[in-house]
């Protein structure tokens, strides 16, 4: 089990991306962001395999613990949603605005080029409302 001590620099990493948001160092939030963060490395990741790499690490962390965590870390600002196909949800530790390619044969979600993309214009907003984001997802097929 992950204990935080100062001789862990990837439990110290995600304590301090935690305290960045202000969210209280719990051991399952440790854990996780020690997985996510840790190495310093942007992730992509869905519940199911961050779930999996707890276990693997001998974590004991339950899968509902992972979407609740995760859903915590969104709505903190630490990671955001992708969602591919209207069901199937990626969280990226990456909040720089860029585009992602989804490989439909593996699954994967990794990042574009945002140097490439171009958008030129959107469509107004209905009244009332404002456009929050635009996510940009590109499906590949390999041939």
């Amino acid at each position: 089990m992950t204990e935080v001590t100062q001789t862990d620099p990837a439990a110290e990493r995600g304590c301090d991306w935690l305290a960045s948001a202000d969210l209280r160092p719990t051991r399952q939030r440790v854990c996780l962001a020690r997985l996510l963060v840790g190495d310093g490395q942007d992730r992509h990741v869905t519940a199911e395999s961050l779930f999996a790499a707890a276990s693997k690490a001998d974590e004991k962390v339950s899968l509902a613990t992972v979407y609740n965590t995760l859903r915590a870390f969104c709505d903190a600002g630490l990671m955001r949603e992708i969602t591919v196909d209207g069901s199937k949800s990626y969280f990226d530790t990456n909040m720089s605005d860029h585009p992602h390619f989804y490989w439909e044969d593996t699954g994967a979600l990794t990042d574009a080029p945002a140097t490439d993309l171009e958008i030129r214009k959107l469509p107004a907003a209905p009244e009332g409302a404002e456009v929050a984001k635009v996510d940009v997802v590109i499906r590949l097929r390999r041939t």
